[in-house]
């Protein structure tokens, strides 16, 4: 097989239309620049330039070489530079998978000072429930999870732990008769409850932890966002199940107020979840980094 490296400088002489000036572009001395010329038409078996007082012309047989070596070498030139602005954080995409609550109480912020500093940087966020997503994270579909615990584990996962929330039951002036005192996790069996739906991780803890403790709730209402849930509470449709980040603007002006329970709900965590078997671009890397700091 004929050396790569030869096709290069036939290409740059053939540009400048001198050995001289190949030379000088490619940083090589001008007997390596001929040198290469002369052994690449040995191999090939013709002559490709021909020498005339300003410098070279390229035969008919290097003019067929050149259209198709001109293509292939440019195409690779590009490929290098978009290469090359991946690398330096000038283009590129970054796909996250994160929910409603991790995207606006912990992702959001890191998000916009990223954008600020690397604007060129394309980011997409498929948004959904934790289970969902950690599916798309081991099927590749996305970089990176942002996500509630609790997380299920797949091979070659790892989950670092980032902010802690914690889940609440908030109501209105319907249920005033629980305001200021102590509520007992069965006192719960007897009132509408609202909450997410089932395939979400907060379901899934809130259930297993007051299971624990001799209870299970049959949920009035079922919503798909827990955004929907404070609208319920607020409205005294029921009592709102939220993480209670999402409440803290009603309860600050007294429109909510949060149950006190005998037994509180444990505190959990947002993880960053990456996928170790799946590689993580320069983008992707820095996000991370901004993220873990």
């Amino acid at each position: 097989m004929i050396n790569l490296e030869y096709y290069k400088i036939f290409y740059h002489v053939a540009k400048r239309r001198s050995i001289t000036l190949a030379a000088e572009e490619l940083f090589i001395t001008q007997p390596a620049v001929s040198q290469a010329i002369r052994q690449l038409e040995q191999a090939i078996g013709s002559t490709l330039f021909i020498r005339t007082p300003k410098g070279v012309q390229l035969t008919p047989e290097g003019e067929v070489l050149h259209n198709y070596i001109s293509q292939g070498y440019e195409l690779m030139a590009l490929g290098e530079s978009k290469f090359k602005e991946l690398l330096n954080l000038e283009a590129g995409e970054i796909r996250i998978g994160a929910s409603d609550m991790t995207l606006q109480f912990y992702l959001l912020s890191y998000l916009e000072a990223f954008h600020k500093k690397y604007p060129k940087i394309k980011i997409k966020v498929t948004n959904g429930p934790t289970p969902e997503t950690m599916d798309y994270l081991n099927s590749g579909k996305i970089d990176f999870a942002v996500v509630s615990s609790p997380v299920d584990a797949y091979a070659g996962v790892h989950v670092k732990p980032v902010a802690v929330i914690k889940d609440v039951f908030v109501a209105g002036d319907r249920f005033a008769d629980l305001k200021g005192r102590e509520v007992s996790l069965s006192e719960l069996q007897h009132y509408p409850i609202i909450g997410l739906e089932q395939n979400t991780s907060t379901r899934k803890y809130v259930d297993r932890f007051l299971k624990e403790h001799g209870t299970v709730l049959n949920l009035e209402f079922e919503l798909a966002t827990s955004h929907l849930i404070i609208e319920f509470a607020a409205r005294n449709l029921g009592i709102g199940l939220v993480v209670r980040d999402f409440a803290e603007e009603m309860l600050k002006k007294g429109q909510l107020f949060e149950l006190q329970l005998d037994i509180p709900i444990p505190s959990r965590s947002i993880c960053v979840v990456t996928n170790e078997k799946m590689p993580t671009s320069p983008a992707g890397r820095k996000l991370l980094d901004m993220l873990n700091t």
